[in-house]
């Protein structure tokens, strides 16, 4: 199991980042704003357009340290990678398995099934915790329609059939979001997911939080030895981590969007953080984004029982476990990939 170390974000639009023996220096117009010790670090999160030392890249990329890059508005740009590491005959038999389309729906059945369960979950919680907030007439039955699913992507064994059954899975938990939200109305409702761009506060703060979510995933199927960029329900395709996106599939309700709404109603985040552009895109503003990815770092370090194992751990060490679990299922140590089911 990979350790949980922290993570740096750079926010500074102008910082630039290099290398000073084993520390990271943050430089601003030449001055040095802060220095980390690179061996204390997981990973780092630079949103400036200024950078990053080839040296440090490089000494990132050797010590396995994640370092992303993206704009200061939170759009992924890269991501530096070394050597490829792992164990081939692993990597072999991911490539066997996400080339014969039962296996790829042995592995995507399990992460959907985690998916549905647990958005179900995230339904069911809100009409036993606040059963005079919510609509819980209606939440019950998407709750149910939910349910139904379930026994169909058991019995499924087309990937074609397995993304309709998600997508209409989605639909009954994305009706009922909007109802889960108990606080600041007025700013945060939700009428349905837009992406390419987010065009409300609450989309905005889903899709961010979901390209921090696969980004976690991401180094977690390298950490193991996996190719994230070759999937099983996410077919192949050029720049795509498809196994990452599949690995964040089971994870998006209880890690992600519960995320969400905690900072939606517990007023970590407001309107003042948001900024509308002409095109009506809606992002985060750097206050914003300060204020969303310290309330991150305070929930990966929260301490969960895992499902599975039933060892506690910590929120950010879930990607870590999950890819372990499915490391050891495609070498045969496991049956089943045994997906996140969390309540």
């Amino acid at each position: 199991m990979r350790k949980l170390l922290n993570t740096l974000f750079v926010l500074t639009e102008d910082s630039y980042l290099s290398l000073e023996g084993e520390n990271v220096l943050v430089n601003r117009e030449k001055a040095v704003l802060a220095r980390f010790p690179l061996h204390t670090l997981e990973g780092i999160l630079c949103f400036s357009y200024a950078g990053a030392s080839p040296a440090l890249m490089g000494a990132c990329a050797e010590r396995g340290v994640d370092l992303c890059f993206f704009t200061p508005r939170g759009r992924f740009l890269a991501r530096v990678a070394g050597e490829t590491r792992g164990n081939v005959l692993l990597r072999q038999a991911q490539y066997r398995a996400a080339d014969a389309e039962a296996e790829s729906c042995r592995f995507a059945r399990n992460f959907l099934l985690g998916k549905v369960y647990n958005g179900r979950w995230v339904l069911e919680r809100a009409t036993r915790d606040h059963p005079q907030r919510v609509p819980v007439r209606q939440l019950k039955t998407l709750s149910g329609r939910m349910a139904a699913i379930l026994p169909l992507l058991q019995s499924c064994a087309v990937l074609g059939q397995l993304r309709g059954l998600e997508g209409a899975a989605s639909q009954q938990y994305f009706d009922g979001f909007d109802s889960l939200i108990l606080q600041q109305r007025e700013d945060f409702c939700f009428a349905g997911r837009s992406r390419r761009p987010p065009l409300d506060p609450v989309n905005a703060l889903l899709s961010f939080s979901y390209v921090l979510l696969a980004r976690e995933c991401t180094a977690a199927l390298e950490g193991v030895g996996l190719d994230p960029y070759v999937g099983f329900l996410h077919r192949p395709r050029p720049g795509r981590q498809s196994l990452a996106l599949d690995l964040m599939e089971e994870l998006r309700c209880v890690y992600a969007d519960r995320f969400i709404l905690t900072a939606i109603n517990q007023k970590l985040l407001s309107a003042k953080h948001f900024l509308r552009q002409e095109s009506g895109a809606v992002l985060l503003t750097d206050d914003g984004r300060k204020a969303f990815l310290s309330a991150w770092q305070r929930r990966r370090q929260e301490t969960i029982t895992h499902p599975f194992l039933g060892e506690k751990l910590a929120w950010g060490l879930v990607p870590y476990v999950q890819a372990l679990l499915l490391a050891r299922t495609l070498r045969g140590d496991l049956e089943e990939y045994p997906p996140f089911f969390w309540k």
